[in-house]
């Protein structure tokens, strides 16, 4: 295939156009390559084509840049900001000898952020299928499948039950975190395609599943989770003890609790960071979270961390609750049990084991407990757990009412919002598959030339770009509204995007050529070319491993392991006989143009 497009340079000037000899594979083999060299994409949910879009912003293709992104997580602004980063752990550049990963998180809010103004919208759409779909929720994962749905032809409702679309990153983010004009553009450019919202319906006492079933071809339930569990120690429902999700939901929508001086948050989550940031704007003193574990254990990122503790915040670690003291109706703390880590579990966490003899006191004005939450239950026939709350299989999201879908948060427990906008998007392409017959968008591994390598080896040696902040801290806890990270300026975003590897370049020796001079091996800066005597493939046909050997009579190839590589080129540039090759392999999702049939 030959793919033509046109492409301004960086500064938006000079417009090029490339004509490109493309493939497209779907060889498991392919994707287990994939999998194995892009390590960064491979840990996002929703499989975002990292290497792609950061070359895009290098190159200063800021709209492009951020329509990469856009093609799978939708929400590239919103997620620049609030996304859970599993990434950064996997990132190539982050590997003990190679220093600290690339800041993928902050070039993708770049990217958002550098578009222009007037930014257009690419869409792939198909004509009307003459079918109609439900959605119940508007947040991550229902507005993401209504996105899906919507480009392949479907008629989608969305119904909300809170008075604006979002979900919880509506209601349930900080304002420092995620500014509401960001989202709102954001959820604007899903609306925009046909989207009938409905907010202020709660399905089951406005209307019930059932009645929806029977004026549409399918409904999806994604309704979040919004009931926030319990410590399940005495003195919960005392004044001043507050849910996590309920208070930053109130906060969220204007409210100004009264917390006193000395607040103490139960939890170890985002929510019971969220939770104990905004305390401090509301005018608390002290503020301390407690948790069962340790710090190495927390679930939030590391920057996370330092920024919450850098505005005087303090983490009490490896403590349970026992019960929350009052006297005289008003609150004066929590009495903890000290913990240890105990033997490793299944899960690979730690167990965590109560001293005998350690119960201690913690004042407090105000408790938050913020130790997670659950769906509520929505009244319909199906099988259920024994919450109430309807089940889906994970696989299909199919329940045991016919046409009756769940997905996201609802139908898994609490996730992150790159793992609901993963599952809607799923949940999506199930259904209009089912109603259909059709498959409508398809995974590729698109495979395409790369004639030179630019990238230079001392670009490995940048040091990671910090995001700019507000500082002194006071001057951002003085505002619930103050947004804390101000964004990569575009010096920063291009500086940043060159220490990425671009580990979507395959480097290849052409074993018929090569005169084995070991130019390449000796001038390599990492152990990544290989004597090999025996490539071993797994049952797709796939390199499962690679048998090396130091004695030239068994040598049979010299392999390069794309696995170590880091994209330098030197190997490229020191061959004497041309043997070595680059090409461009991209985990990609592409419309099925044949999906109507």
């Amino acid at each position: 295939m030959i793919e033509k497009s046109s492409y301004p340079e960086r500064g938006g000037k000079n417009v090029q156009e490339v004509v490109r000899n493309v493939t497209y594979s779907t060889d498991p083999a392919d994707f287990f390559y994939m999998s194995q060299n892009v390590p960064c994409q491979k840990a996002c949910p929703a499989y975002t084509n990292i290497p792609a879009y950061i070359r895009c912003l290098y190159e200063g293709r800021y709209g492009r840049s951020y329509e990469v992104n856009r093609i799978v997580n939708l929400f590239p602004g919103t997620l620049g900001r609030v996304c859970s980063r599993p990434c950064e752990t996997m990132c190539r550049h982050g590997e003990p000898e190679l220093g600290k990963p690339v800041n993928i998180c902050h070039i993708k809010r770049a990217a958002a952020d550098l578009k222009e103004p007037g930014h257009i919208y690419m869409e792939p759409l198909f004509a009307p299928l003459g079918k109609k779909v439900c959605i119940i929720g508007a947040g991550p994962a229902g507005l993401a499948a209504a996105h899906d749905l919507s480009t392949v032809g479907f008629e989608t409702t969305v119904l909300e039950a809170c008075d604006e679309p979002g979900g919880m990153l509506q209601y349930g983010i900080p304002e420092f975190r995620l500014p509401r004009e960001i989202l709102k553009d954001e959820i604007d450019a899903i609306l925009r395609l046909g989207v009938t919202l409905k907010t202020g319906v709660r399905v089951g006492r406005d209307v019930a599943v059932e009645e929806l079933l029977a004026t549409h071809d399918a409904v999806l339930v994604a309704a979040g989770c919004y009931v926030s569990r319990n410590l399940e120690v005495p003195g919960e429902d005392f004044p001043r003890v507050y849910s996590g999700l309920e208070f930053v939901m109130d906060v969220n929508s204007g409210a100004t609790p009264d917390l006193g001086r000395r607040v103490l948050v139960v939890g170890a989550g985002f929510t019971a960071f969220d939770c104990a940031r905004l305390a401090l704007r509301l005018g608390a003193e002290e503020v301390a979270i407690c948790i069962r574990g340790t710090e190495s254990e927390l679930r939030v990122t590391g920057e996370e961390v330092l920024d919450t503790k850098r505005e005087g915040v303090r983490i009490e670690a490896l403590l349970a609750s026992k019960r929350i003291l009052a006297s005289g109706g008003k609150l004066e703390g929590i009495e903890f049990v000290r913990t240890r880590l105990g033997e490793r579990l299944p899960s690979g966490k730690r167990d965590r084991v109560t001293i005998d003899g350690s119960e201690f006191v913690l004042p407090a004005d105000s408790v938050i407990v913020a130790v997670g939450q659950g769906a509520e239950p929505i009244p319909t026939a199906g099988r259920t757990d024994r919450r109430g709350v309807v089940l889906g299989d994970p696989e299909t999201f199919r329940t045991s009412v016919p046409r009756l879908y769940v997905t996201g948060d609802f139908m898994a427990g609490p996730t992150t919002v790159i793992e609901a906008i993963a599952a809607g998007r799923k949940a999506a392409e199930r259904i209009a598959e089912d109603l259909t017959g059709k498959r409508f968008r398809e995974w590729a591994v698109k495979v395409e030339e790369a004639q030179i390598t630019d990238r230079e080896r001392s670009w490995d040696y940048l040091p990671q770009q910090e995001m700019p902040k507000v500082f002194p801290v006071e001057e951002r806890v003085a505002s619930r509204a103050t947004e804390v990270e101000l964004g990569f300026s575009e010096e920063q975003a291009h500086e940043e995007s060159r220490r990425c590897y671009l580990c979507y370049l395959h480097y290849e020796i052409d074993i018929s050529r090569c005169i084995y001079c070991r130019y390449c091996i000796d001038v390599a800066p990492r152990d990544c070319i290989k004597l090999v005597e025996e490539v071993v493939l797994n049952e797709d046909g796939a390199v499962a491993q690679l048998k090396e050997t130091t004695n030239w009579g068994r040598v049979n190839a010299i392999v390069i392991n794309n696995t170590r590589c880091i994209r330098c080129g030197e190997c490229l540039r020191v061959c004497p006989v041309d043997c070595i090759s680059v090409s461009k392999l991209e985990l990609v999702q592409r419309m099925v143009q044949t999906g109507r049939g």
